[in-house]
């Protein structure tokens, strides 16, 4: 495993209308491009995750995986926005020498793809074999996708939309709304808005989960080591253990930003809209979906599939809800290998090499 920065030292165009001095990219490969440069796989991380998706997705990544690195050349880009190591509010400004904090930019989700696509170019990539990702994840691979329609073989859009529904949009603002009524959020420091984080973090994950993974998970009975003496249920101290545990690893300012880059997310905005946009897709599509996810519901994928010609569709049965597209690993890989198999010979040639 490699990671890496690059660094695109030229003025980068926001649609915004907001232009950065410069950009930079954390990025992880695993793996070798192979000679006919035709083995990339593309994954693209969720909301708070890193570049390395053997780490948040071991199930699908690494050795003896369906993704194995001895197969095929890996890449994922920590997103922008992020504070594992791509621009973010926690970088510098070179006009003004220090942080940005909250004068950093909102990048869209087409704002990052078009980001790739200049690390692309500098790799000499022409051809990705398969992008995948599930969430924003999957947002990031429709965009692009869209943008470069020649790009892509195949790709796996998993628990995501073509444009965030009005209800994920709340989501979001409720949680910046969290993060906002802490009494530190407007201070310039990395550490502020830490416990807004915390209770962003916890309204989010009642997004992410579903209530059939509650009564397996942190059932009433359940015996635990409680956060604070006042706690006295396993769902509450869960709330605020993993509210906790994100503060220790995110970063409030960098969380608030990519949750707007999640609300910009519209593959048809100046495209003729939606249907329209999604008619640019030439690779080959499994569209994946989990049946009890409350934040991308079931029918967000069934659109998909029935806008991008010739897609396909998974859907899954999972107590988990969204987070199932993380979790339910096994019945993501046995989709893949059988869509890839089917569709193409050149996989079956490498799998038999």
């Amino acid at each position: 495993m490699s990671t890496q920065t690059f660094i695109h030292d030229k003025p980068f165009k926001l649609e915004s209308g907001v232009s950065l001095p410069r950009l930079h990219l954390a990025y992880t490969t695993l793996g070798k491009l192979n000679a006919r440069k035709d083995n990339v796989v593309w994954i693209f991380h969720a909301l708070t995750a890193n570049s390395s998706p053997a780490e948040w997705w071991p199930g699908l990544v690494g050795d003896q995986k369906f993704f194995d690195p001895a197969r095929y050349f890996i890449i994922c880009v920590n997103k922008p926005g992020s504070p594992y190591g791509s621009i973010s509010p926690l970088s510098i400004n070179p006009e003004t020498g220090e942080q940005y904090y909250h004068d950093f930019p909102v990048f869209s989700i087409r704002d990052m793809a078009r980001a790739y696509s200049l690390l692309k170019n500098e790799l000499g990539i022409s051809k990705i074999f398969i992008g995948l990702g599930g969430s924003t994840g999957g947002m990031q691979v429709l965009e692009w996708a869209i943008e470069e329609p020649e790009l892509f073989e195949f790709i796996v859009p998993i628990a995501t939309s073509a444009a965030l529904s009005p209800w994920g949009i709340a989501f979001n603002a409720s949680q910046r709304m969290a993060i906002e009524a802490d009494s530190t959020w407007t201070q310039r420091h990395s550490d502020s808005g830490n416990k807004g984080l915390a209770a962003a973090r916890s309204i989010a994950l009642l997004s992410y989960r579903h209530y059939n993974g509650y009564e397996l998970t942190q059932p009433r009975d359940k015996n635990f080591v409680a956060l604070t003496s006042d706690v006295t249920y396993a769902s509450d101290n869960y709330q605020r253990y993993q509210g906790l545990k994100l503060v220790n690893r995110f970063n409030a300012l960098c969380y608030y930003r990519l949750s707007q880059s999640m609300d910009s997310h519209d593959v048809g905005r100046n495209r003729g809209g939606i249907e329209q946009a999604l008619k640019m897709i030439k690779a080959k599509a499994l569209i994946i979906g989990i049946i009890s996810d409350v934040l991308y519901p079931i029918h967000e994928q069934e659109f998909l599939a029935n806008s991008i010609e010739g897609a396909e569709l998974l859907s899954i049965a999972s107590d988990f809800g969204h987070d199932g597209f993380l979790l339910e690993y096994e019945k993501i890989e046995n989709a893949l290998r059988k869509f890839i198999e089917d569709r193409s010979s050149h996989h079956l040639k490498v799998v038999n090499d």
